[in-house]
């Protein structure tokens, strides 16, 4: 049997799938979480084979979720989304994620996608992979990509600062180069351009 953790912050979609999944005879679907913090939790304690996350979840999102999970256990991870981006996909590579399926897949497709996972393989749906490689890059840093994440709700400098152990003025500094790079004038714009882009 494949042990299969679920997460999704949408009730009724993560209960659904999590029922269809159970009929597979090959398939247990040992747990269902609602955020990215209890997966981590429910996956360092049960040590699934497969993590099930959807993409946009609150609190970290299933990218991060992801990172968590494989720096601590050996569980597999594929990241389920809405809104399939290329620069998400990148990151959801750099992060280790083992696959990446739009939210539009059926239950028997996304099954054979797990079984694709919990052998060793890697799968991204062909659509995201195609709009990947024609996608214009980020010309940010990670540390500058992950500045705009961790302020992307309006959080403060100090708060910013906080979160990624940094020092206020590294912050600032990181700032001012991606709105120089960006050739915006706030970070709240900064944050929208990199969202609708992807790179975020």
């Amino acid at each position: 049997m494949i042990r299969v953790l679920i997460a999704d912050d949408e009730d009724m979609i993560r209960s659904a799938l999590a029922a269809l999944l159970r009929l597979e005879e090959d398939l247990d679907v040992i747990a269902e979480c609602r955020d990215g913090e209890s997966a981590v939790e429910q996956a360092l304690a049960l040590r699934p084979d497969v993590c099930l996350l959807d993409l946009e979840m609150p609190g970290i999102d299933g990218v991060e979720a992801a990172a968590r999970i494989r720096q601590r256990v050996p569980s597999r991870c594929v990241v389920v989304t809405r809104h399939a981006r290329p620069g998400v996909l990148r990151r959801a590579l750099s992060a280790g994620v083992d696959g990446f399926v739009p939210k539009s897949r059926r239950a028997d497709d996304v099954a054979a996608v797990i079984r694709e996972v919990a052998a060793g393989r890697r799968y991204v749906d062909p659509e995201i992979a195609a709009d990947a490689l024609s996608d214009e890059r980020s010309p940010l840093t990670d540390r500058e990509l992950d500045v705009l994440r961790a302020g992307a709700r309006g959080e403060t400098i100090a708060e910013i600062a906080a979160s990624l152990h940094l020092s206020a003025g590294t912050v600032r500094n990181h700032v001012s180069s991606v709105l120089g790079k960006l050739g915006l004038a706030t970070r709240q714009q900064a944050a929208i351009m990199a969202r609708e882009r992807g790179w975020i």
